[in-house]
């Protein structure tokens, strides 16, 4: 059925900047919000950040001011752009999408480290 695509992640120095694009390969009606998730190795699964149905944007304290999500309602996906990153961002960020049903992505990579 419908399937979160995520792109963008990958190695970056610390300070530097990444984009995170996450979109759904079918449509995927009366989303609830869009967001993102991350974990990293031997830590619990955590929130990160999402944007509802009506465009208001949440983020975890540790990312915010540093981190932006948006959306296009029309594509059906949600990006994160990540500026100033630290080593502490590493970790396997995972997209969600709530609907009638809640959709994950596979997860992508994002490494911070010099």
């Amino acid at each position: 059925q419908v399937q979160l695509v995520e792109s963008g992640g990958g190695l970056v120095q610390p300070g530097g900047s990444l984009r995170l694009s996450c979109a759904a390969s079918g449509m995927i009606f009366s989303i609830r919000t869009m967001g993102w998730y991350r974990q990293a190795p031997g830590k619990q699964r955590e929130f990160v950040a999402h944007i509802s149905s009506s465009g208001i944007s949440t983020y975890a304290d540790a990312v915010k001011g540093r981190f932006t999500i948006s959306k296009d309602n029309t594509k059906n996906t949600v990006y994160l752009r990540m500026n100033n990153l630290k080593p502490e961002d590493t970790a396997i960020y995972y997209c969600n999408f709530r609907a009638i049903l809640d959709y994950w992505g596979q997860g992508t990579q994002v490494t911070v480290s010099s």
